[in-house]
């Protein structure tokens, strides 16, 4: 599923890159200099890794609070992690007190044979939710596949993302068993941060799902189908010119 989705254009994240490039570059004016003056190519190296150094590490804080937040959602009694984590258990502590969700699946592997695709899904939670769409103790019964988000926003790939799990038609278990994919209600996400937590519905129904068939079939051209759409040359010059510029390049 995570191939499938990186088929979605991110024409925003070469600006991104830039500015991360840029602000480590003012931020720490001296030190590159004194590395450039040593080790110019080693400089260049340090400031085009600024982007990929803060993803990993945003990476890792995005995996352990997954992992913290399976054991919580599990009943686990978690006495002390560290002070990265400390907010978002504090956190999503708060979000089980408020939402009072009863755990059916979690870490749980779905899979579709029709479209072609399997993805881990965070957590299918049963939750009482009201006519108004609202959660309360008074509300019905109902499932929600559910994701948690660590991200400093949430995006709509998200939607792509567990509208593919809601359409799963079966669910993989970490013993090797499987059971059919339940009837859910709706999707949402968990949006969940040092800063605070926020509970958000997602439309996940056919029309989203519709589009996620689409860039499967993307997938299939990217890796398959254009590697052999160009042939063989019918016909091709006998000598290849080679100038006087290409000649001072070599």
């Amino acid at each position: 599923m995570t191939s499938v989705l990186s088929m979605v254009p991110k024409p925003f994240l070469a600006f991104w890159n830039a500015r991360m490039v840029a602000e480590l570059a003012v931020d720490s004016l001296d030190f590159v200099a004194q590395m450039a003056a040593r080790d110019r190519a080693g400089a260049v190296d340090y400031l085009k890794g600024a982007a990929t150094r803060y993803t990993r590490a945003r990476a890792r804080v995005g995996s352990d609070a997954h992992d913290l937040f399976e054991r919580l959602l599990r009943g686990e009694r978690v006495d002390r992690v560290g002070p990265d984590l400390e907010p978002y258990k504090r956190h999503f502590l708060e979000f089980l007190e408020v939402v009072r969700p009863e755990l059916v699946h979690a870490e749980d592997v779905c899979w579709n044979d029709e479209v072609g695709y399997a993805g881990s899904f965070d957590a299918i939670l049963r939750v009482r939710i009201r006519p108004d769409g609202t959660l309360g103790p008074d509300g019905v019964e109902q499932l929600l596949i559910v994701d948690w988000k660590t991200s400093k926003d949430t995006y709509p790939e998200v939607a792509l993302q567990l509208s593919a799990y809601r359409h799963a038609e079966r669910i993989i278990h970490a013993d090797g068993t499987e059971e059919p994919m339940p009837v859910v209600y709706g999707a949402a996400v968990l949006h969940i941060t040092d800063q605070g937590w926020e509970f958000k519905p997602v439309r996940s129904g056919t029309d989203v799902f519709a589009v996620f068939r689409q860039l499967r079939q993307v997938f299939d051209w990217d890796r398959t189908a254009s590697k052999t759409v160009i042939g063989r040359a019918l016909a091709a010059s006998a000598d290849r010119m080679v100038t006087g510029t290409q000649r001072r390049a070599q």
